[in-house]
């Protein structure tokens, strides 16, 4: 059984993708108060499904469980990588 079936049998997410967003890049860091400069941050994030017309579907889920961007679903292009994310019984369609 392939990585897929198994996971999309189980109602997973399915198969997602890591992507990185990087925010306050030279020239445009943070500047505080303190004037010590904060950039570049760079985030790691995963979306499912498509964002509708109206942009109002969309779940940002911030949390403090694990330093981990995979939230459900499964790498299809890491099979070293086959554990689902962690609130895969979560996330997905409904």
């Amino acid at each position: 059984m392939s990585i897929e079936e198994t996971y999309l049998e189980v109602g997973s997410a399915g198969a997602v993708e890591k992507q990185f967003y990087t925010y306050a890049e030279p020239p445009g860091e943070m500047i505080l108060e303190s004037g010590a400069s904060l950039g570049p941050i760079t985030i790691a994030y995963e979306t499912w499904g498509e964002l509708s017309a109206k942009r109002d579907n969309a779940v940002l889920v911030a949390h403090a469980f694990s330093g981990d961007s995979h939230a459900a679903g499964f790498y299809p292009d890491e099979p070293k990588d086959d554990k689902p994310g962690w609130w895969d019984s979560m996330i997905g369609p409904g």
